[in-house]
């Protein structure tokens, strides 16, 4: 496994919020759902994307773009436009009074919008809890991420065409679209030299650095210790430690002690996952220790983080 590959194996989409909008102008849609990642992909027509605190960003048909949460933003039709809507968490809909939007926006199968013939159309895809995306690639991701078509590949039209049926199954392969689409979108952003890609990302290329990381990505619970990852990338390790400090911006078992706890955040959520358990499969014989670790990086002990997924806190 490279870094690249474990860090992008995080978006794992389940029952995901899909929706096809149609829009005539003038719209403008409030966006306060905070969900961690949400995915806009322009079909037809032109639409703005203005996150608050941040300049306005047009979309052209083929466009993809991806929006991080907890901020808030607008989607409309034209900068001046003022809010006709307001998303909220759980994609509960409401006019800016508070009152549920007319039942008359409802267009069909996950299709919605104020006029079925519409200008724009706009594929939109939500991961609502951060159970669905790993915190670390969350955090890493600027307010907005903007990638210009065309696409050389299938995923868009794909998704265009799933989803608006209603067949059996449906929402698992909806789920897989939008996986696969979100890894597609940041691979491309990644590759960008003016995307400010994290550190470890440029040191994956490292003659050095970039076998070392893909060591301890592959096996975590090893009792790694910087003279052991030096023998195994066949460096000294003074030489290995400076040249992990200079391209990662930390040392080896700094960075290693991070992914252990991003593996872990991710190994609490599935079902039956005991602390204990979590804890060898990240290197941690006792569960103590672990939890210390887990609440020292994350803020939250292990059944804290684990609660506070389940309820969306």
């Amino acid at each position: 496994m490279d870094p690249l590959t474990g860090f992008l194996d995080g978006p794992r989409a389940s029952s995901a919020f899909l929706l096809r909008c149609v829009l005539s102008s003038p719209w403008c849609l409030r966006v306060r759902d905070e969900a961690p990642i949400t995915v806009l992909g322009l079909v037809r027509g032109t639409a703005w994307v203005m996150p608050d605190g941040a300049d306005p960003v047009e979309l052209s048909p083929g466009d993809l773009a991806i929006a991080r949460g907890p901020g808030h933003y607008k989607l409309a039709d034209r900068v001046a436009t003022p809010p006709q809507a307001i998303i909220h968490p759980g994609q509960h809909c409401t006019t800016l009074r508070g009152e549920p939007l007319a039942e008359s926006m409802h267009l069909g199968v996950r299709t919605w919008g104020n006029d079925l013939d519409g200008e724009t159309v706009m594929l939109v895809g939500t991961y609502e809890s951060d159970a669905q995306v790993t915190r670390r690639l969350v955090e890493t991701l600027p307010p907005l991420i903007v990638e210009r078509g065309p696409w050389d590949s299938p995923l868009i039209d794909l998704l265009g065409q799933e989803i608006v049926k209603d067949a059996p199954g449906q929402q698992a392969v909806l789920d897989r679209i939008l996986d696969l689409l979100v890894v597609a979108l940041l691979r491309r952003w990644f590759s960008r030299p003016d995307s400010g890609k994290p550190a470890w990302y440029a040191a994956h290329d490292d003659e050095v650095i970039g076998p070392a990381l893909r060591l301890l990505h592959n096996d975590p619970a090893r009792r790694w210790t910087v003279e052991h990852l030096a023998n195994e990338a066949h460096v000294s390790r003074a030489t290995l430690a400076r040249r992990f400090r200079e391209r990662v911006g930390e040392p080896p078992m700094g960075y290693l002690a991070k992914w252990r706890m991003t593996l872990a955040a991710d190994l609490l959520l599935e079902p039956g996952a005991t602390v204990g358990a979590v804890a060898r499969r990240v290197g941690y014989e006792n569960p103590f220790t672990f939890s210390t670790a887990f609440k020292r990086l994350q803020g939250v002990s292990p059944r804290g983080y684990r609660q506070g997924a389940r309820t969306g806190l």
